[in-house]
């Protein structure tokens, strides 16, 4: 069996203070609050979380990661330029289209915006963390104490591979030197 004796760490993801919160807090397991899918509910999810928490033989106290979608350059103008894929690919998952591949600027540039395709979006473009490194380090921190979170489990997405790989490559020197 693959993983057969490995120390495998079990975790529930969930995006509300419901069942998933539930499950993972009366169990004892650690919690995976997805701020990047649902912005709007990850301090409820997390509440919810701590609520239900009894230790466990995995955990003695509640342990809880939460996402953030990010994209850093050496300069908010870069970030932001290699960010504007984002509100079409969001907005083709959240539709019945299914995702497409992330969009280069200029394809993201002309694609046709109604006000209900914005409606669609907004919340998710609206929290995503773009910018230079100290500027989104300083809004992980405040997610961060927010939410009480032990870890922040990042996601870059950027047309191009090389973007996304120095996008963690600066967010990383900018937190070692916190």
């Amino acid at each position: 069996m693959p993983g057969e004796g490995a120390d495998v760490e079990v975790w529930v993801l969930g995006s509300s203070g419901g069942q998933s919160a539930e499950v993972a807090g009366a169990r004892g397991l650690r919690f995976a609050a997805n701020y990047h899918v649902s912005p709007g509910t990850v301090l409820e999810a997390v509440d919810g979380y701590r609520s239900f928490f009894q230790p466990s033989d995995v955990l003695d106290k509640p342990y809880v990661s939460v996402s953030a979608d990010v994209v850093v350059a050496e300069d908010d103008t870069t970030a932001r330029e290699l960010a504007t894929g984002y509100g079409p690919w969001v907005r083709s998952i959240r539709t019945a289209e299914g995702a497409i591949a992330f969009p280069t600027p200029d394809e993201a540039r002309a694609h046709p915006w109604s006000d209900e395709d914005r409606a669609l979006v907004q919340d998710r473009v609206d929290t995503q963390f773009v910018g230079s490194p100290g500027r989104v380090a300083d809004q992980l921190e405040q997610l961060r104490e927010a939410t009480g979170a032990d870890e922040l489990l990042i996601t870059t997405i950027t047309h191009d591979h090389a973007d996304r790989v120095r996008s963690y490559e600066l967010l990383a020197e900018e937190w070692r030197r916190r």
